[in-house]
């Protein structure tokens, strides 16, 4: 058998259905073997759109997503979206092609120490030298990709390897056992540490959203009447209408929550990884006590000193924490209403604002009230993210996605895109400033020429408007961050999507509910926002959080 054929043969054995990139030269036998492979390859016009997409597929399937590209320019293009799924813990395989093996050793076209230049953004970065051993490399990479804090693996494919005949089939799909780590010691110091506590607060992270902890979370919650909070990439395992929800931290300022986690003496924390928000900004003086709950042992920072760490499956670690939970663990007195009652007033007023360009709570709100419960939103990284993550409400895990972790610009798209390949039945939609929406505008192509038809909400102000965010707030000036956008609207329509420019704040809701309804392309809202509403939140915030 020839060795690119068994390397997707050992892709199919292990359940593959889909791969992302670009062709090139040094990955040609593969684009060949894969025109008898079950294996659906779907082109990219970039291969940072494919590691996106495949970072997604990863995020919302547990199943590692499969990207693609040559050597060289192809590999360093591939980095960017590797590196995302690797820090915001998506399995994802990255292949690459690369020079015959007999040049590795010289300066030569296009080669470039690829393995090594991925050892600082994946698990593992290896090469294959011998074709009889891509059944075991394949499996390993499979293993380390999803084991633990999921993450990202590179596999690098000679081209001359890749011709070779070989006699190895591929091998068993391995069963990942569930991790409990866990023992009835641990749980009961949890209990006792949680009927010792005044004033505990669940925060769940990211881990909990990727293992879809929704049920056993709600249950700890009503047998314990715990207040919780939310990162930016917790979002749904609680939704925001449960009536102790303290909603998200994580924004770049102080924010109202934190109040509460200052009066706070012990924090459960479920799923969270330091980089969704450092501890320092939720737990400062490091007094507080701390329960880790992870797939992975806590990260060591001087704030984050945990008194207890349940490493493992975190949907079977809260379940044998709710088997012990009695009535007497049930809180009754509202410890954090004042704050509570202070953060739902901030966060849910001003929804009605009917002015134009439209305040950015209204653009949220009328999508929160467009789409069902389990549909999907995907936010890019800029300033619109900050409003995602503090203003919309997620009732589910997985149906809303903010990178908070390694936060390229550029992936909602790709996001959005694979994300209503994979859920042909639910609405998806991505929303983007026009940044970012620059910078992966290729996926739209790509939605074209498959026929996916994902929304995009484009919030229009002609600026990076995040780093004139930062850059006001720190120095009350701002510099070079202008953008000289061309007509947005008839640049969609241009690459074959839906478009609309929406002039007045009452047409936006009428027009998403048309754009949801279109099935055979994209869609593109461009929306006129009014980002003044950024320093107006600063100074607020400044006045009113303790």
């Amino acid at each position: 058998m020839k060795a690119s054929d068994l390397f997707l043969k050992c892709l199919e054995k292990l359940g593959i259905t889909a791969m992302y990139g670009v062709p090139g030269e040094e990955n040609a036998d593969l684009m060949i073997s894969l025109l008898d492979s079950s294996i659906e390859f779907i082109s990219t016009r970039h291969e940072q759109t494919a590691a996106f997409m495949a970072e997604m597929h990863g995020r919302l399937t547990g199943v590692p997503g499969i990207c693609l590209a040559t050597l060289g320019p192809g590999a360093t293009n591939l980095l960017t979206g590797v590196a995302q799924a690797n820090m915001d813990n998506s399995p994802l395989i990255a292949i690459i092609g690369q020079a015959d093996t007999h040049r590795l050793h010289k300066t030569s076209h296009q080669n470039m120490d690829s393995v090594d230049m991925y050892k600082q953004v994946t698990k593992w970065s290896t090469t294959i030298r011998d074709a009889n051993t891509i059944p075991e490399v394949i499996s390993k990479a499979f293993k380390i990709a999803t084991s633990g804090k999921p993450g990202a693996v590179l596999i690098e494919l000679p081209e001359d390897i890749a011709k070779h005949d070989t006699d190895s089939l591929p091998l068993k799909p391995f069963q990942k056992a569930l991790e409990i780590g866990t023992s009835d010691n641990q749980v009961d110091k949890v209990l006792t540490l949680l009927e010792k506590s005044k004033k505990p607060i669940l925060l769940i992270g990211d881990g909990a959203v990727r293992t879809e902890c929704d049920q056993p979370v709600r249950t700890f919650l009503n047998k314990t009447g715990l207040y919780s909070a939310h990162t930016f990439m917790g979002k749904g395992v609680v939704s925001h209408l449960y009536d102790r929800s303290l909603h998200c931290v994580g924004l770049g300022m102080k924010d109202v929550v934190i109040e509460a986690f200052a009066e706070a003496d012990l924090v459960i924390s479920l799923g969270y990884d330091l980089v969704e928000y450092p501890p320092s900004r939720w737990n400062q003086g490091a007094d507080k006590k701390i329960i880790h709950i992870a797939a992975d042992v806590a990260e060591v920072d001087q704030a984050y000193i945990p008194d207890i760490e349940l490493v493992g499956h975190l949907p079977t670690i809260m379940s044998e924490i709710n088997a012990k939970l009695t009535t007497d663990h049930k809180r009754t007195d509202a410890y954090l209403k004042p704050i509570q009652d202070k953060i739902r007033a901030d966060v849910r007023g001003d929804i009605g604002d009917d002015s134009f360009p439209m305040k950015p709570k209204r653009i949220l709100h009328d999508i929160r009230s467009t789409l069902a419960d389990e549909d999907i939103l995907v936010s890019d990284v800029g300033a619109h993210k900050m409003w995602v993550a503090r203003q919309y409400g997620a009732r589910q895990s997985k149906t809303c996605f903010i990178s908070n972790g390694f936060c390229s610009m550029g992936g909602s798209m790709p996001g959005a895109l694979e994300a209503k390949r994979l859920n042909p039945n639910k609405h998806v939609v991505a929303v983007c400033g026009d940044g970012g929406f620059m910078m992966s505008i290729q996926a739209l192509i790509t939605g074209v020429q498959i026929g996916v038809p994902f929304v995009v909400v484009l919030w229009e102000d002609d600026y990076f408007g995040l780093i004139k965010w930062k850059q006001e707030m720190a120095y009350d000036k701002f510099s070079h961050v202008k953008l000289d956008n061309p007509d947005l609207h008839a640049l969609a329509e241009a690459y074959g999507c839906h478009s609309v420019r929406i002039e007045y704040t009452q047409d936006f809701v009428p027009q998403l509910q048309k754009a949801l309804t279109i099935t055979d392309r994209p869609s593109v809202l461009v929306v006129p926002v009014d980002y003044s509403e950024n320093m107006k939140l600063f100074h607020h915030l400044h006045e009113v959080v303790k």
